[in-house]
């Protein structure tokens, strides 16, 4: 018995110590492997490193020189200085009671000054001039101390340059000064684009005999006895006398002139054929029963065909005979 006890705390020893070997190598491979993880990672980190030659060095700091030498230095400080400036803001100054209810008189009285019919013009006018007045009395005092004749108090002059000059909007609010904008009232033309009124015309030259039976915007039809591309004349009334001429001179069998078309206007008259025609032309026609190409305005549907067409038939026609 004693025998088999031995043997087993030998055997149990022997256990013991095989387990702690393996637990130590067992710790000792963890640490071999985190130890090699660690030394793998920071040799990839130091390779990816990147190396920068003298020269690119240089260029760098070359670089940065020249970028802070480009900054508006001045301006970024001035900037800064208006921020806090404008941060602070300036306190509003505020007159005394006594002194609100003194400049209220005085305008009240430059304002009951005017006339009745006083526009809205003239009443802004009147503050605008008073404001301007007391403004430089009071600069005077503020520099002459009680060398003038004036209402104003020493104390209050420097208060009220203040108030008058940058702060008078404030002061016009609190004081209940307000005058209406001027209402102008514009007649509204509410007709297209040049388009031009239907008016006596004032034709130039000598008057126009009756018997030429002149009509303003007027373009009579007709056969052209007379081309008016080549046949100018001074006047409607010219036109109209050689028309008479015409017809006068006519042999047997001949067309006489019995219409007679003039161009009044300066820019030219329009017409739907190819030519331009130009300012004083007459065109003397004949034709047996006289009708009509365009009289006063030209139709929207023809102007839609001939879109440099004018609102008003610039022509001016009669039918002699």
């Amino acid at each position: 018995m004693a025998l088999g006890r031995v043997r087993w705390g030998c055997s149990y020893k022997k256990t013991t110590l095989v387990v702690c070997s393996i637990n130590i190598f067992i710790a000792l491979y963890v640490l071999r492997y985190l130890y090699s993880s660690l030394y793998i990672y920071s040799g990839n980190v130091s390779r990816n490193i990147v190396n920068y030659t003298p020269d690119q060095i240089r260029k760098m700091e070359e670089s940065i020189r020249i970028r802070r030498a480009a900054e508006p230095l001045e301006l970024v400080k001035l900037v800064k200085k208006l921020k806090e400036e404008l941060s602070r803001g300036e306190v509003v100054v505020q007159l005394p009671g006594p002194l609100k209810q003194k400049i209220s008189d005085e305008i009240l009285v430059r304002l009951k000054s005017l006339n009745g019919s006083a526009n809205i013009t003239q009443q802004r006018e009147a503050v605008e001039s008073w404001r301007r007045e007391k403004l430089e009395e009071a600069k005077q005092l503020t520099f002459k101390r009680g060398a003038l004749n004036t209402t104003i108090q020493n104390e209050e002059a420097e208060m009220l340059v203040r108030a008058l000059h940058s702060d008078w909007a404030v002061l016009s609010e609190e004081i209940g000064l307000w005058i209406p904008a001027e209402v102008v009232n514009k007649e509204h033309d509410d007709k297209p684009e040049g388009a031009e009124e239907l008016e006596d015309q004032i034709l130039p030259g000598r008057p126009i005999p009756p018997e030429c039976h002149a009509e303003l915007h007027t373009d009579y039809d007709g056969g052209a006895v007379r081309w008016g591309l080549t046949h100018h004349k001074e006047s409607a009334a010219d036109c109209c006398q050689a028309c008479l001429d015409h017809a006068k001179r006519a042999k047997p069998g001949d067309k006489k002139c019995n219409i007679w078309v003039y161009c009044p206007s300066e820019g030219g008259c329009h017409s739907p054929d190819i030519y331009e025609h130009k300012h004083q032309e007459c065109w003397l026609k004949y034709a047996e029963k006289p009708k009509l190409n365009f009289k006063e305005k030209y139709s929207d549907s023809y102007r839609n065909l001939h879109p440099n067409a004018p609102f008003v038939v610039p022509w001016v026609s009669g039918v002699t005979a």
